[in-house]
């Protein structure tokens, strides 16, 4: 009988939707080739996660994905003796998993962990390609198919990355894409026409010219996309987008007053 892979779980069958904005996606193929771990740096929503599914349906590989915080240890990531009906047992943490059986292991804002967590990558992230497992008295050697991807937002109210775990990883910038291009993927993801899509991205950009007076960050392009799938449920685009971006972006009410007269302006 055919054994079933132990990261079958955890492969794309579908191609996700993505448009490169520039040569995101030749300069992280190779990166892959080389074997070398990757960051992706940009802010919240500008589609770093979309970037790692897209890669992992063209590579091929199953992705394992951690959504990084401040309660991740890390043996959270490696993994802990566990105790069931059968005794004890160890049970592989999801980096230990990706290594061990050739996956991508996708750690989303790296630097929201605690700070032991980031110390635990550093064999991996060099040319021992190395887990060591202490609990366990092992030391794991990475998969060749392993990959390790980190995200990392660098804005004004982000940690920031240690440089000792920064230099080890080859980076990727990524931004929000042109209006044009903006407007095609809202378009495509929220399945509405490319005029309701214009107005949504042209009411996004300007509140990203807010950044720094009173707003950390604008409008990212997972927020537009949720005001086009309201508008694509029946909502006008000024409620759609007063829902979908205004009032998540902000409890000022200076904040606020602005963005109301920048949607006033816009629709």
């Amino acid at each position: 009988m055919r054994m079933e892979s132990p990261l079958a779980a955890w492969c794309i069958d579908e191609q996700p939707y993505y448009q490169p904005a520039g040569r995101e996606v030749e300069l992280f193929e190779a990166a892959c080739l080389r074997r070398m771990p990757v960051m992706l740096k940009g802010p919240t929503g500008c589609g770093k996660t979309r970037l790692v599914e897209y890669m992992a349906w063209r590579l091929g590989k199953p992705l394992i994905t951690v959504a990084c915080n401040d309660d991740l240890s890390a043996s959270d990531l490696v993994g802990r003796w566990i105790l069931d009906a059968e005794g004890t047992r160890w049970q592989d943490g999801p980096l230990s998993q990706a290594a061990r059986f050739g996956a991508i292991c996708y750690l989303d804002e790296l630097v929201e962990a605690r700070s032991d967590t980031a110390v635990v990558i550093h064999p991996l992230t060099d040319s021992r390609r190395m887990l060591p497992l202490a609990a366990r008295n092992e030391l794991l050697q990475a998969h060749p198919d392993f990959m390790l991807v980190v995200s990392y937002n660098p804005g004004p109210a982000s940690r920031e990355m240690k440089a000792s775990t920064r230099q080890r990883f080859c980076a990727l910038s990524l931004g929000y894409p042109t209006p044009e291009l903006e407007a095609l993927i809202v378009a495509q993801e929220a399945q509405i026409d490319q005029g309701a899509a214009k107005v949504i991205v042209g009411f996004g950009v300007r509140t990203r010219r807010l950044q720094g007076e009173g707003l950390d960050e604008g409008a990212s392009t997972r927020m537009l996309v949720r005001a086009g799938e309201l508008v694509a449920q029946g909502l006008r685009a000024s409620d759609a987008c007063r829902m979908a971006l205004v009032e998540p972006l902000t409890d000022d009410a200076d904040t606020r007053m602005a963005l109301e007269a920048l949607l006033d302006s816009a629709f």
